[in-house]
């Protein structure tokens, strides 16, 4: 069993910073975490990409928070992590994590969410 658990979610002025944090609590061993990721949805909406980082380092960005947002993991410690600067509040939402889950070095991946934590940026 995977267990991501998310932090630092808030209440912010536009143009201010929030840094969320992921963790993956592992029951059992695995083989690999692959990709990680941070989403968000905003209510009546789809969840959507904000940023990817794969085991190796490389990073995608969501074209609006190219810039602004940055992405990094670490590996030995199961986490992921979101830096946000110069919030907007169209980046209100809530924001969850992902984890790409190989059990087994011949079983595909599963994916994991976070429950998801509030970001609220206020104009």
């Amino acid at each position: 069993q995977v267990q991501l658990v998310e932090s630092g979610g808030g209440l912010v002025q536009a143009g201010g910073s929030l840094r969320l944090s992921c963790t993956a609590s592992l029951s059992g061993s695995i083989f690999s975490i692959n990709d990680m990721g941070w989403y968000r949805q905003v209510l009546g909406k789809q969840r959507e990409l904000v940023a990817l980082i794969t085991r190796g380092g490389s990073t995608n960005y969501r074209e609006s928070v190219k810039g602004r947002f940055t992405i990094s993991r670490d590996n030995a410690k199961n986490t992921v992590s979101l830096q946000m600067n110069l919030l907007k509040p169209e980046d209100t939402g809530v924001y969850y994590c992902s984890a790409d889950v190989q059990r087994r070095v011949w079983s595909a991946e599963q994916r994991y969410w976070g429950q998801g934590t509030q970001v609220n940026v206020s104009s």
